[in-house]
């Protein structure tokens, strides 16, 4: 890329130059990375706290067996570890939500839309021709999801004609991520079919019209979601009341974490049981000595009890 290109992307609006300097529509005509997408070293770079191994387009892959962990994740548990880490801009709520009871946890595959505008939408379409790629749908991002992946989708809140998917397009999703889950700062439409399938979503509306007047700006980079930044490789967590995207170098603390925050709610409701003792004398933390011994002891009873059975599995 020239200086003078380069200098012609800086006087983009601070979102649209993000999203343009990291698609490859405007990247050298011989860069390698894929159509739309942070080139893998770039994505890379900008996950560079990742502790884990990465999935070939070079999002980070939270270990599957630590996505499974976090099934049994509270919004608590989530935001204790978040906050202490100073990252306190992870959580996204005013959602409508599908399937309220189903706990969503994935790794997140971003997909951004910004308002049409003819004349970038027409350089856009040309290049991606000449790439190969008849068209830029919702649909050019759809078919690149994999198993476990949640699709999320910056759609700026748009209801009429910000419709990610229906029913159809919704099921497919629902077997390509083995019902990983979307979130979309959009609607959805078909929510009469859409309830039907087994996969959580989180969506702003619901509105009968297709998608539209809209053009499609960036696959796997950073999207705007509520008061989120959210990354490709982020973990999804939701639940009834939101989601969070959690950074992958803190998914490892969160679940430890976790494990001792359960462990301490057994042992405070098993004290409240006994009938012996106030509130004030267990929680949150016991204030006699002695009880303070046997919780330790409790704790690190369970905790072995706990990484026994898993790794037993």
């Amino acid at each position: 890329m020239t200086w003078t290109s380069r200098a012609s992307v800086v006087r983009l609006s601070t979102r649209m130059a993000l999203s343009l300097c990291a698609i490859t529509l405007f990247l050298p005509a011989d860069c390698p990375a894929q159509l739309l997408t942070f080139p893998k070293q770039e994505l890379i770079d900008y996950t560079a706290q990742n502790p884990f191994d990465r999935l070939p387009d070079g999002r980070p892959k939270v270990p599957d067996e630590l996505v499974k962990r976090a099934r049994g994740l509270s919004s608590e548990e989530v935001w204790a570890v978040l906050q202490q880490k100073g990252f306190n801009n992870q959580y996204a709520d005013g959602f409508q939500v599908l399937h309220p009871g189903t706990t969503m946890v994935g790794r997140v595959f971003t997909v951004q839309f910004m308002p049409l505008r003819s004349d970038v939408e027409d350089i856009a379409e040309a290049k991606a021709k000449g790439r190969g790629v008849p068209r830029l749908t919702n649909q050019t991002a759809i078919d690149m999801l994999q198993p476990g992946d949640v699709l999320v989708v910056d759609l700026f809140g748009k209801k009429v004609n910000g419709t990610i998917v229906g029913d159809n397009l919704f099921f497919y999703v629902m077997k390509a991520t083995n019902s990983g889950g979307l979130v979309v700062d959009g609607s959805i439409r078909d929510l009469d079919g859409i309830s039907e399938i087994d996969m959580p979503a989180y969506f702003r509306a619901v509105d009968p019209t297709p998608i539209g007047n809209v053009m499609l700006t960036g696959i796997n980079v950073p999207v705007h979601i509520g008061g989120v930044t959210v990354m490709p490789g982020d973990l999804a967590v939701g639940d009834r009341e939101g989601v969070y995207f959690i950074p992958p170098q803190f998914v490892q603390e969160v679940l430890d974490r976790a494990d001792e925050t359960h462990i301490h709610d057994e042992w405070t409701k098993k004290k409240f049981a006994e009938g012996k003792y106030k509130s004030s004398e267990i929680y949150g933390s016991p204030s006699d000595p002695k009880l303070q011994q046997e919780y330790q002891e409790y704790l690190k009873k369970r905790l072995e009890e706990i990484r026994q059975q898993r790794s037993s599995k």
